[in-house]
């Protein structure tokens, strides 16, 4: 991996200086390859497919006539993308729209495509909506079975694939498990991610209080919103063997910014479009 672009050198955990002029040479593009190196998984033959979906909140810029304007924005990285871009640098980029005259939200939205796209050399989709708008976001609970209340004990604070187990004896072909208990930490800084995470799959059918033993797992892990959810997505696969498999993650907001990784075995399934009530 270049060096420049490891994420000790990224933004995060250090005092910055904040730009208010258009400066799209702050977003930090981090590869993906070298986790999913950990994982063994190949750039030509990725068992997944999906996205990484970001939802902006602290997004505004000056009209032609020096007014300002504030929007919500919605970026779509695919997963397939060679890089992730990190969190904090994403964040000064879009602040540095504070001061700068777009001639319209349309100008805003394909100037922060092409910019994030050029970053995770792919294309991302980018939807740039003003809240004069009035955008609505949709709030909700997942419909399936929520394992937080079952009685087990954990003595394990870092990724244990070995506690997943399935019974192959028994077969489901559609079930939706989820936890509000997923915690990790950032790569570089060590701060808390929280975040609900959902499993749907069919198949084996999953140990419930094994699943939750593992999902809790993760709170003393240090790794990047979308590097967990690929590192769920893998284990859960290779240990439990679903036909088909989806899992994705809705993290709580920070800087203004969520994060929504989701990972499925085939492009039929994607992510519920409900958000969490703590994003």
């Amino acid at each position: 991996m270049n060096e420049k672009l490891s994420p000790e050198n990224s933004p995060l955990g250090r005092a910055t200086d904040y730009c208010s002029e258009y400066a799209p040479q702050l977003l930090f593009p981090i590869p993906r390859q070298q986790k999913r190196d950990e994982l063994g998984l190949h750039a030509d033959a990725l068992p997944f497919v999906g996205e990484d979906l970001w939802n902006a909140y602290e997004l505004s810029w000056l009209n032609p006539r020096g007014k300002p304007m504030v929007a919500i924005g919605e970026f779509r990285v695919p997963a397939y993308s060679p890089r992730l871009i990190e969190s904090k640098s994403l964040k000064l980029y879009l602040n540095s729209f504070n001061q700068t005259r777009m001639e319209s939200a349309e100008a805003v939205s394909a100037t922060i495509a092409r910019d994030l796209s050029a970053a995770a050399g792919a294309g991302v989709q980018v939807s740039v909506t003003p809240l004069e708008r009035q955008p609505r976001r949709n709030l909700g609970y997942v419909q399936g079975e929520c394992l937080d209340a079952l009685d087990i004990e954990v003595t394990q604070y870092s990724p244990q694939p070995g506690l997943l187990r399935a019974d192959p004896q028994r077969q489901v072909d559609d079930e939706v498990l989820y936890s509000h208990l997923l915690k990790s930490n950032c790569l570089v800084t060590g701060q808390p991610d929280w975040g609900t995470v959902v499993i749907r799959y069919s198949g084996p059918v999953l140990d419930r209080e094994a699943l939750l033993r593992y999902i809790i797992s993760f709170r003393q892990h240090n790794e990047f919103h979308e590097q967990c959810v690929e590192r769920i997505f893998t284990d859960i696969q290779r240990q439990c063997a679903p036909r088909e498999l989806i899992v994705w993650a809705r993290y709580t907001r920070r800087g203004g910014l969520d994060i929504n990784p989701c990972r499925a075995s085939h492009a039929g399934w994607v992510a519920d479009p409900l958000f969490e009530v703590r994003q």
